[in-house]
């Protein structure tokens, strides 16, 4: 099966391109790409910055409390998902979300560095194919306390390359207002 591609623009630092993994979240990819389509991610910031650890983004808020107003179940086995075996690796996207499993929305997080322990507790949905290199560059912008940028890491844009084999559906949203 050819996966869903997706191309994302970071301002004053280059474009990242993510293949997404529909047959090990497709909930997940659909929100994703739901959210993706209608231009949701445009202008939104990387608020979240952790060199060694991740790049989180995808918050309307810009302070890490904010989503599109529902949430989605969580793909991962913690939450009795089978199937979702994508192991958090240098360059993989997924989900962020609370403490409660079943409460992500729009906010995503890219690994910079390997983080095997979140396995099994966060959905992971795709990884990047083409510039690492310009989430190295994210990861390492200065931050203040509480892992804020200094300079904001802006996305300019989030656009769907190709949707290969899959066939989108609107996602199964819970909650929502």
């Amino acid at each position: 099966m050819k996966n869903p591609t997706i191309e994302m623009t970071i301002r004053d630092q280059g474009v990242v391109v993510l293949e997404l993994e529909p047959d090990k979240a497709p909930n997940t990819v659909n929100n994703f790409l739901s959210l993706v389509q209608k231009g949701f991610y445009n202008g939104l910031t990387f608020h979240r910055i952790i060199e060694g650890f991740m790049i989180q983004g995808g918050d309307p808020e810009g302070i890490g409390i904010g989503g599109p107003g529902y949430a989605i179940k969580g793909e991962f086995s913690s939450n009795g998902f089978k199937g979702n075996t994508i192991s958090h690796r240098k360059g993989v996207i997924s989900m962020a979300r609370s403490m409660d499993k079943d409460s992500a929305g729009s906010q995503f997080f890219i690994m910079h560095e390997a983080a095997p322990y979140l396995d099994g507790e966060y959905a992971a949905f795709g990884h990047v194919i083409q510039g690492q290199q310009v989430v190295d560059a994210v990861a390492a912008v200065p931050t203040w306390a509480g892992d804020n940028p200094k300079v904001a890491q802006i996305i300019d844009s989030i656009k769907v390359l190709d949707m290969g084999d899959w066939q989108f559906a609107e996602p199964e949203k819970i909650g929502e207002k």
